[in-house]
């Protein structure tokens, strides 16, 4: 059975740049068994209800600007699936969720940049869920705990943002620049509280956590991670797959659930 994932999916030039991040999700596909299908939980979709896409063929968003003209080329036409999408609505309003579908939105650069690595064929199917930020941590969880079954059908769940997300604190220009020590303090309390399933603790990682609000001045970033964890299942354990910095304090990590 797939795992759940949590990839930090980094700048939007990652398909650009030379990184050890860039190479571990170039080569994340082959670890794992062929996917049915993708459900991606990305950061940069933000709605009041839980809502997926349900379309035909995933348009290609470029949801960014001031980047180098290359990138804007760069294209994502996976399909979709109305099927999965009507799926996990399902399974989203049996856990008392009010679900909603979409039927035009394309894929975020939260969802096809990592995907764009690892499956570069745009050849499985992928349904995109948005995030509600303002509901937390908990809320997350909960959602991935609701669609954790699709696992069991070669589903891969994965949850796409970043281990840590201070923009204002990275070293433009910079990828390859040291980590400051606030970044790893928080990283690390985040890995500990991960690998011994302190899962209340992590819910509470804003008063709990080192330099938690440094880290994550907004939760739109983390809380993909809690979607993630909570679609490993009941029992699920962390695995880290990847870690690494860009521009100093920008964490790269990826987290398997199962």
């Amino acid at each position: 059975m797939l795992p759940s994932l949590f990839i930090s999916h980094g700048a939007p030039t990652l398909p650009l740049t030379e990184c050890p991040a860039r190479e571990f999700l170039k080569g994340l596909g082959s670890q794992l068994p062929r996917p049915r299908a993708v459900l991606a939980i990305s950061a940069h979709w933000e709605s009041d209800a839980p809502t997926l896409n349900r379309v035909a063929r995933n348009d290609t968003i470029h949801d960014f600007y001031g980047f180098p003209e290359e990138l804007y080329r760069f294209q994502y036409p996976a399909p979709g699936s109305a099927a999965l999408a009507e799926q996990a609505a399902k399974a989203l309003a049996l856990a008392g969720f009010v679900p909603k579908l979409d039927n035009v939105r394309g894929l975020d650069h939260g969802a096809w940049v990592p995907l764009l690595l690892a499956y570069p064929h745009a050849d499985i199917p992928v349904v995109q869920l948005s995030i509600q930020t303002p509901l937390g941590p908990e809320h997350h969880w909960k959602l991935g705990r609701a669609l954790a079954p699709l696992r069991h059908q070669d589903v891969l769940i994965v949850g796409s943002g970043s281990l840590t997300h201070n923009l204002r604190s990275m070293a433009r220009g910079q990828i390859d620049a040291p980590e400051p020590a606030w970044s790893k303090e928080f990283s690390d309390w985040i890995h500990a509280a991960l690998i011994h399933r302190h899962t209340a603790d992590l819910f509470a990682y804003r008063r709990l956590a080192p330099h938690a609000a440094y880290a994550h001045p907004q939760d739109d970033h983390f809380v993909p991670l809690f979607a993630a964890l909570g679609a490993g299942g009941e029992g699920s354990k962390a695995k880290r797959l990847h870690q690494s910095t860009t521009y100093g304090s920008l964490r790269m990590d990826c987290y398997a659930f199962h």
